[in-house]
C-alpha cells in the first residue's frame, strides 16, 4: 500500500507531502494519522527548525474525505492532526493546485504560505449544505479581508493565486509547480535565525491570537448545531455523490 504520507528530513527542515493523489489528497484517517505523527517529530525532535507541508498530484487537497463520518482529528493535533495543535516550530504550506474546504482550512493552520500561480483556495461547505468546521469561519476572516472572506464562506466560489497574493493571504506567489522549492528557500530564511528566538516569537504569535479562536470556535460549534437540525445536511452530500444539483428545503 502506498504510504498517503510522505516525510523527508532535508537538514533541519522536516517536507511532508500528502500522498494521495487518486483521491485529490482527501484528508482521511490513515492520513491524517500520518500527517499528526509526522508534525509530533517536528515539535519534538530538536534538530528540527521548520516544517513544511506540500502536496503529490494537480491538486494541494480537496479537504475532508467524504467518506468518512466527521473530519478526522487526533488527540495532539485535533482534525486532520495539525488544525488545533499548539506548535512551537513553523509550518509553511506549499500550495500548488486547488485547496478547498479543509484543505484550505489546513493551509490557515500554517503559518506561512507559498503559492503556485495554479494554485485555488475555497470553502465550498455551503454548495454541500455545510458549514466549515475546521477553523475556517475564523481563520478565513484573520488572514484575509472580512469582505474576501465572507465571500469564500458565502458563495462557496474559491480564489485564485493571484488573488490571495494581493490580499495577503499568500507570503510567496511563484510559478506553477515551484511552490516546494520556494518553500525550501522560505524556510532558509527562517533557518538563519536563533531557533529559540523563532519558537518563542511562534508561540507568542500564537498565544496572541487565543482568545479569539476560542470565541471562533464557540461560534463554529453553533454553526455546526444549526446545520445538523437542517435537512439540506443530507441532501447536499447525496447531491454531491450523486454528481447532480442540489434540492435545497426552501
Amino acid at each position: 500500500m502506498t504510504d498517503p504520507l510522505l516525510v523527508e528530513r532535508d537538514g533541519g527542515v522536516l517536507v511532508m507531502t500528502l500522498n494521495r493523489p487518486a483521491k485529490r489528497n482527501a484528508l482521511d484517517r490513515s492520513l491524517t494519522d500520518a500527517l499528526s505523527a509526522a508534525l509530533d517529530t517536528l515539535d519534538d525532535d530538536p534538530s528540527l527548525h521548520v516544517g513544511i507541508v506540500g502536496a503529490q498530484g494537480p491538486v494541494f487537497s480537496a479537504g475532508t474525505d467524504l467518506t468518512e463520518p466527521a473530519s478526522p482529528a487526533t488527540d495532539r493535533g485535533g482534525e486532520y492532526g495539525a488544525v488545533r495543535r499548539r506548535r512551537s516550530t513553523p509550518l509553511i504550506a506549499a500550495v500548488d493546485g486547488p485547496a478547498l474546504g479543509g484543505g484550505f482550512e489546513l493551509v490557515l493552520a500554517c503559518d506561512l504560505v507559498v503559492a503556485g500561480r495554479d494554485a485555488r483556495f475555497g470553502l465550498p461547505e455551503v454548495a454541500r449544505g455545510l458549514v466549515p468546521t475546521c477553523a475556517g469561519l475564523f481563520r478565513a476572516p484573520d488572514r484575509l479581508p472580512p469582505t474576501i472572506a465572507a465571500e469564500l464562506v458565502l458563495t462557496g466560489d474559491p480564489i485564485d493565486a493571484d488573488r490571495a497574493h494581493q490580499v495577503g493571504l499568500v507570503n510567496v506567489l511563484v510559478a506553477a509547480g515551484e511552490a516546494l522549492e520556494a518553500a525550501r528557500a522560505l524556510a532558509a530564511r527562517i533557518q538563519r535565525n536563533s531557533p529559540d528566538a523563532v519558537s518563542a516569537a511562534l508561540r507568542a504569535l500564537h498565544d496572541g491570537r487565543a482568545p479569539a479562536e476560542a470565541t471562533g470556535w464557540t461560534a463554529t460549534d453553533l454553526a455546526i448545531e444549526r446545520m445538523l437540525r437542517s435537512p439540506d445536511v443530507t441532501e447536499g452530500v447525496t447531491a454531491f455523490f450523486e454528481r447532480r444539483r442540489p434540492r435545497w428545503s426552501r
